[in-house]
């Protein structure tokens, strides 16, 4: 895979504070640049929710109604986040969850496409019996030293999943074909279908 022909990347994660739909609490956007994240140029970002951190969310990810009280509302941070995201490509784990989300947030945002880790991790790593992230940065044991924070933060699950988006790149030629393998039908950057030939 010659990282050098992709276009520009980032890996998001976003957490949520557990109602449904849910209100964000936690933003994290990661570039991929030369097969490597860059940490230097990431963007990341709490917000306090308008609606309380349920219970449940704040026992996963850690962020609790008291920590996110002196954190900007979302009215505040939206622009910087459109900014940093613009029309890239975006990456992320289950990407049809974080695409919905990030969505209805910044309702102008338009990526170029999205690429679904947990669809590439099928479509490379069949017959896996999880495709969880935590399945696969055990199956795959990518290079975490460097992630910020922990498990269930955006910026660490962005961070783990860049380095596995790099790690199972590596699997494909061109980056037409990991487009085929990662991007579900429905979401921006999804291959055509090929239209059946006919006789006239």
């Amino acid at each position: 895979m010659n990282f050098s022909s992709w276009p520009s990347l980032l890996v998001v994660d976003v957490e949520g504070n557990g109602t449904n739909p849910p209100d964000l609490v936690e933003v994290a956007a990661l570039p991929v640049r030369g097969g490597r994240p860059d940490t230097n140029t990431a963007g990341a970002w709490l917000t306090k929710p308008p609606r309380p951190v349920t219970p449940f969310a704040a026992r996963v990810h850690g962020l609790t109604n008291e920590l996110l009280n002196t954190q900007p509302g979302w009215e505040e941070i939206a622009a910087q986040v459109h900014t940093l995201l613009g029309t890239s490509w975006v990456a992320a784990h289950n990407a049809h969850v974080d695409h919905r989300v990030l969505t209805a947030h910044l309702p102008r945002w338009q990526p170029a496409g999205v690429l679904d880790t947990l669809r590439l991790a099928k479509a490379t790593y069949p017959g896996l019996p999880k495709y969880s992230l935590d399945a696969l940065i055990t199956h795959v044991e990518p290079d975490l030293t460097q992630a910020p924070a922990q498990r269930h933060r955006a910026t660490f699950d962005a961070y783990a999943t860049a380095q596995l988006l790099i790690a199972m790149a590596a699997h494909y030629d061109t980056w037409d074909q990991l487009v085929a393998a990662a991007v579900p039908p429905g979401l921006p950057g999804a291959p055509e279908p090929e239209e059946e030939a006919t006789l006239w």
